[in-house]
C-alpha cells in the first residue's frame, strides 16, 4: 500500500495528519482516544479496531471530495 500525505494541522511534525492510499481510502494519524466514557459509547467495535481524535479543521481543510459524487 502506498500513502500520499494530504495535509496536517500540526506544528513541529506531530500528528494529526491525513493520508490517502493508492486505492483511495483515507488514513488518519492522531491522538488515540483513551477516555473511558467516550470509549464506552462506541458501538460494534471489533478487536482489531482503534480510534483517534481528529480536529475538525484537519478534515475540512484536507479531506478530499469523493470523485464519484463530486461532493
Amino acid at each position: 500500500m502506498k500513502l500520499r500525505m494530504l495535509g496536517t494541522t500540526s506544528h513541529g511534525g506531530n500528528c494529526p495528519t491525513l493520508y490517502e492510499t493508492d486505492s483511495g481510502d483515507i488514513v488518519v494519524q492522531g491522538d488515540r482516544l483513551t477516555d473511558p466514557e467516550a470509549l464506552s459509547q462506541l458501538a460494534d467495535v471489533l478487536p482489531h479496531e482503534d480510534f483517534v481524535v481528529v480536529p475538525r479543521e484537519l478534515l475540512t481543510r484536507f479531506a478530499p471530495k469523493d470523485p464519484r459524487t463530486k461532493e
